[in-house]
């Protein structure tokens, strides 16, 4: 495997976090995951967005600069393989849905500070899922003050998503379609998945869908 530092990226429901563990356990990697129950603005900030926006983001990007820099403070990026669930820079895109405009532009000056200092990986998984899909998996697993979710919004960050990695040509984007996949329960799904850990992949968006392979 060429890939020290890989990241499983999408929307909320997509089960990114469910194939980071997975994938972990599986390669006996080091596994960084955003805590995302331990943000206490967050049950807040889905019955009242406006209000809660603000703290809400700023505890997450707090939190996943730690977790990266503690990463880079070990010296054992470069030396172990690890799976994160989280790309710092989403701590932007979800700031730019989410935020007013002058608490974005805040935002954005401490984003810029923070954002050179923090390790990139080699390679973001994005898996993508229809609003549907994502709506059923949320209710599936029955976190209280998620099922309040608007599909609009969901369709909003997604597409805040797929803008963003338009631009990063440095980043090498693997977007898989994960509409028809059941990786948890069909084990054919997973190997799909964890094959793509084995190819290169160039610079940019690339595609990807289970019957190329």
């Amino acid at each position: 495997m060429s890939y020290h530092f890989i990241t499983i990226e999408g929307c909320i429901g997509a089960g990114k976090t469910t194939l980071s563990k997975m994938l972990a356990q599986e390669f006996n990697a080091q596994l960084i995951l955003e805590q995302f129950e331990d943000n206490p603005f967050l049950p807040g900030f889905y019955q009242d967005p406006e209000r809660h926006a603000f703290p809400v983001e700023l505890y997450f990007m707090a939190e996943r600069f730690q977790h990266l820099k503690k990463l880079l403070s070990e010296g054992s990026l470069f030396q172990t393989f690890t799976v994160s669930d989280f790309l710092f820079q989403k701590s932007l895109i979800f700031a730019n849905q989410n935020l007013k405009s002058d608490e974005a532009k805040l935002y954005r000056m401490l984003f810029d500070i923070i954002n050179p200092s923090l390790p990139k990986p080699d390679l973001i998984i994005y898996l993508y899922a229809p609003v549907e899909k994502l709506l059923s998996n949320i209710k599936h697993r029955g976190r209280d003050y998620e099922q309040s979710i608007p599909a609009s919004y969901l369709e909003n960050i997604q597409q805040a998503y797929l803008d963003y990695f338009k631009y990063q040509s440095q980043l090498k984007v693997v977007l898989v379609d994960v509409t028809h996949l059941n990786f948890l329960e069909n084990k054919a799904d997973y190997e799909f998945l964890k094959s793509l850990l084995s190819r290169e992949f160039q610079p940019g968006i690339n595609h990807v869908e289970a019957s190329s392979f």
